[in-house]
């Protein structure tokens, strides 16, 4: 039985028997999350909630991407009309928390990319399912912005400083590494998601059909040695630490080496308030770490470097950002200081 959250065509909401079942269909945008698609899955989770006929809530994708991330050509043209759509990201930032604090199984269907918004609105349910398909990044690094969507909630809690990798290199990772990092709850083969959804809209009961249809994942791609090098060199307690010991380590590793040159292409501004914002949502909850997520979008919105990555990315594709400043040992701590003061009476409201 279909249910219209609103959404439009954006955005499909069913009822399969025991199971709310949501479908992100702008496949074509890789399933990038928009304004309306982000208040229309809060609206459903907030009916489903209550509805003892729901048992579970199971989200899904059409195409070759789960969701590669939030709208962000719509967010670029319109801060550069002078328009900055916070309230876009206030509205994605409580449907993060609404979906960390679910308290029915919420489970994610990951069967493609899934990168940045994408990882939103799955990664932070109790469940997140992954296919040989799955592709995962974190790369705002390299658009001049930051992981957000609750990105300093999630990972500062993968071992090994493998976490802290992905949001400073912003490197691509696949369905072997999401697994064993423990980012992914449940390997389930492409194939087998459309039975599982169907055991689980039947019987309502998300630990028995997921225990029918998990398999054993692929191995990882990042090798022994590699995950060594990170373990070693991103546990220190600054970024200049961590470009230290990488140019140290590069003569003699080829890895280190590869890391230091993706590290110097992001945006050093970027780079340092991600360092921060992985320092300090270790120590804080999921709604203080996207309070603290508010008010560096804030400040992004308002600064060069995302706007000068999403020209370089995505309006020229394929050339070369001006990042200002442009270079790593640069950027002062009262810049990035300022990234995360206070909003006053502007700040995100949980």
């Amino acid at each position: 039985m279909k249910v219209d959250f609103g959404g439009g065509e954006e955005i499909a909401f069913e009822r399969i028997g025991r199971a709310g079942v949501v479908t992100l269909t702008r496949s074509k945008a890789l399933n990038a999350l928009t304004h309306g698609m982000v208040k229309a899955l809060a609206a459903a989770l907030t009916d489903w909630a209550r509805d003892p006929e729901v048992e579970v809530v199971v989200v899904k994708a059409e195409g070759r991407a789960f969701s590669a991330g939030g709208d962000i050509l719509d967010v670029y043209r319109r801060g550069k009309a002078g328009e900055h759509p916070v309230e876009f990201f206030a509205d994605e930032y409580r449907l993060n928390i609404q979906i960390q604090t679910y308290e029915k199984p919420y489970i994610s269907l990951i069967d493609g990319i899934v990168m940045g918004g994408g990882v939103g609105i799955s990664f932070h349910g109790s469940h997140r399912v992954i296919s040989e398909n799955a592709l995962f990044a974190m790369p705002e690094v390299g658009i001049g912005f930051f992981p957000d969507v609750g990105g300093s909630h999630f990972l500062p809690k993968i071992a090994g400083c493998f976490g802290r990798f992905l949001a400073l290199t912003g490197d691509r990772v696949r369905a072997g590494d999401i697994m064993a990092s423990g980012m992914g709850t449940n390997f389930v083969a492409s194939a087998d998601q459309p039975l599982l959804l169907e055991e689980l809209a039947a019987s309502g009961n998300a630990r028995a059909s997921l225990a029918k249809f998990s398999a054993t994942p692929p191995e990882r791609e990042v090798d022994d040695g590699a995950l060594h090098t990170i373990s070693r060199l991103f546990s220190v307690d600054t970024l200049a630490e961590v470009v230290d010991g990488l140019e140290k380590a590069a003569a003699h590793d080829e890895f280190a080496a590869k890391t230091l040159e993706t590290m110097r292409k992001r945006s050093p501004t970027s780079l340092h308030v991600t360092f921060r914002q992985l320092l300090d949502g270790e120590m804080l909850s999921m709604a203080e770490c996207m309070r603290m997520e508010y008010r560096i979008l804030n400040r992004m919105l308002q600064g060069h470097d995302f706007y000068e990555g999403i020209r370089a990315a995505l309006i020229d594709k394929g050339s070369t950002p001006s990042w200002q400043p442009g270079d790593i040992a640069a950027v002062s701590e009262a810049e990035v200081d300022a990234y995360f003061a206070p909003l006053g009476d502007k700040e995100l409201e949980v």
